[in-house]
């Protein structure tokens, strides 16, 4: 049989009159939904009608937190304590919990968004704050964080279940970090370069960054993220490849085993 993999999507991120993504469309074509849980998008809701959705296609959930950052889209840097950060994580994780209990479906994951991630993905005291406020919630929840970073390493050794991800629209350093967005060619827009980008790294064994360097890691998930104007296409593109390479599409948490190593980082 061939290789498990999990297609991801970033998902709730409507708010109020504001329509963003296409998540009806979306959900036929991943796996798995991280939906925002109201501080950079959604709200009570959308979050409701996203889980719903969610529930009625079949696909594993997640919560989306971030920092409380709705006019920044949660992609600006902040400094919080880490006692006022793990509880608005565990206030954000508990709410998608609850609606999602609500809705006949159950968590399975959390996945940090924008700012956060990135910024818990290089500082170890910021990974451990995110990690001790998932595991302080329910220590058998998955941690989806990006491949061989910081947070996948907190996650680990704090015991959670880890499911390393790679992005198809996004771009990294040679550190194996995600390309900041305001440098040229850090977002990948049209569906032909995604499914390349993503082929490429999973015939690699690991991150490709945009100057070639190759660093072997493991990949259970692939993210599009919802808000693109291409997300649809991507999706649709990259699903088709990789069932066209023998791939098997699962939801996140028939993909991870149950202990599942966290790799260390290899330059090649």
């Amino acid at each position: 049989m061939g290789q498990a993999i999990n297609l991801n999507a970033d998902l709730g991120e409507s708010f109020g009159v504001w329509q963003i993504g296409s998540d009806a469309e979306l959900l036929p074509i991943v796996g798995t939904a991280s939906i925002a849980c109201g501080f950079h998008a959604g709200d009570p809701l959308v979050m409701r009608q996203t889980v719903r959705q969610a529930v009625a296609a079949g696909v594993s959930l997640g919560a989306h937190p971030s920092y409380p950052d709705l006019q920044g889209f949660g992609r600006r840097v902040m400094r919080l304590p880490a006692n006022e950060l793990e509880a608005l994580l565990i206030y954000q994780i508990g709410a998608l919990a609850g609606i999602a209990q609500a809705e006949g479906g159950r968590l399975t994951h959390v996945k940090p968004h924008g700012a956060l991630s990135n910024m818990a993905c290089e500082e170890a005291a910021l990974a451990g704050s995110v990690v001790t406020a998932i595991h302080s919630f329910d220590p058998t929840l998955i941690l989806l964080a990006p491949a061989l970073s910081q947070l996948a390493l907190a996650g680990a050794a704090a015991g959670l279940r880890v499911a390393s991800e790679i992005f198809a629209d996004r771009t990294y350093t040679d550190a194996g970090n995600l390309q900041p967005r305001s440098q040229p060619g850090a977002q990948l827009h049209a569906a032909s370069e995604c499914v390349a980008h993503v082929l490429r790294m999973l015939d690699a064994g690991g991150i490709v960054s945009l100057s070639g360097r190759v660093i072997p890691a493991q990949v259970h998930s692939i993210c599009v993220h919802g808000d693109g104007a291409q997300a649809v296409a991507a999706a649709t593109a990259i699903r088709s490849a990789l069932l066209a390479a023998g791939m098997r599409l699962l939801p996140l948490p028939d993909v991870l085993a149950p202990a599942d190593p966290v790799a260390p980082a290899t330059m090649v």
